[in-house]
């Protein structure tokens, strides 16, 4: 790694947005013959010039109003245009093949943030030469994979990411029996076309995905209308061979990193960043949950800021 500046909290800047009014508008495209929702986040006192922009993705099981649409209006109080979508099989967006739905598919939900690059730079609001990615949580490898070797982005900012490899996912999913127990149930359910089950219930429930109550359980937060709230056990199988800690190697864009040892596997940061042979910098912010990072105003703030210094210094270049 040629940099990797690692901080705390009290070395962090404060946020320099400053309030504004910003304009939305949805928008669709299209990518392997369903059509995708989105959402174009502008700021309002613009001017007439293409502004820089970044495609926001958030966490598993998440639609577009939720994490990414508070970092997309973050970035546009910036300065930025921010596009944020639902992907394929959830939220306003059309099906995965065979009409599936709620499937987490690192493949295909790769294979969607490329589209949305290449949508995001037909429009005439988008400097086309200055297109950033910012993934969250679980969207982060897929955001990796998506920016890698690709022509239309110009640099990445991860913000509290889940960067498993077999070792993280084991101790996560209990053991390797628990991996191969669930990988197990995702070929039963493939089998039948698909399993729904709830993605989030309170602390405790059976049956559901996340039952850990917080964020995707609170209806002040992540439990709004326009959540799915939904799980296909079809897509554990796709998860869990999902090893994007150990894919740090082909990333060939500059790297910044938002995450706190107080959030989720930060081993997996650790693991990422000890891989990767490109320019990084890293923030770690104190005492900071997962779920903060996705709609804590102080804390949305201060990762926001870290990313669009960093996609700032991208237009200097």
């Amino acid at each position: 790694m040629k940099s990797l500046a690692l901080t705390t909290a009290a070395a962090l800047m404060a946020s320099t947005a400053v309030i504004a009014q910003v304009e939305t508008r949805t928008v669709t495209f299209e990518n392997e013959g369903a059509v995708l929702s989105g959402t174009l986040y502008l700021p309002e006192d613009r001017g007439e010039g293409p502004l820089p922009t970044v495609v926001v993705t958030g966490a598993w099981t998440s639609v577009q109003e939720q994490m990414p649409a508070n970092y997309a209006r973050e970035m546009a109080e910036r300065g930025f245009a921010a596009l944020t979508f639902d992907f394929r099989g959830w939220g306003k967006s059309g099906d995965l093949p065979n009409n599936v739905r709620f499937v987490e598919s690192p493949e295909a939900k790769t294979s969607d943030i490329k589209a949305a690059f290449e949508f995001v730079a037909t429009l005439s609001e988008v400097d086309a030469d200055h297109i950033n990615g910012l993934g969250i949580c679980a969207s982060a490898g897929y955001m990796v994979d998506a920016v890698a070797d690709n022509p239309l982005v110009d640099r990445l900012g991860l913000v509290a990411p889940w960067l498993h490899n077999k070792e993280i996912a084991e101790s996560v999913y209990g053991g390797k029996e628990g991996v191969a127990g669930l990988i197990e149930i995702s070929h039963a359910a493939q089998a039948k076309g698909g399993e729904l089950i709830p993605a989030a219930g309170p602390e405790g429930a059976e049956g559901v995905l996340m039952p850990i109550g917080g964020y995707y359980f609170e209806v002040d937060r992540g439990a709004i209308p326009e959540y799915d709230n939904k799980w296909n056990n079809a897509g554990w199988e796709g998860w869990l061979t999902y090893h994007p800690a150990d894919n740090a190697q082909r990333l060939d864009k500059p790297l910044a990193i938002v995450h706190s040892e107080s959030a989720a596997i930060p081993q997996g940061v650790q693991t990422f960043l000890a891989g990767l042979a490109g320019e990084a910098t890293a923030q770690w912010l104190e005492g900071v949950t997962q779920f903060d990072f996705y709609d804590n105003p102080e804390d949305v703030a201060r990762a926001a800021d870290t990313v669009a210094n960093h996609f700032r210094n991208g237009l200097n270049g």
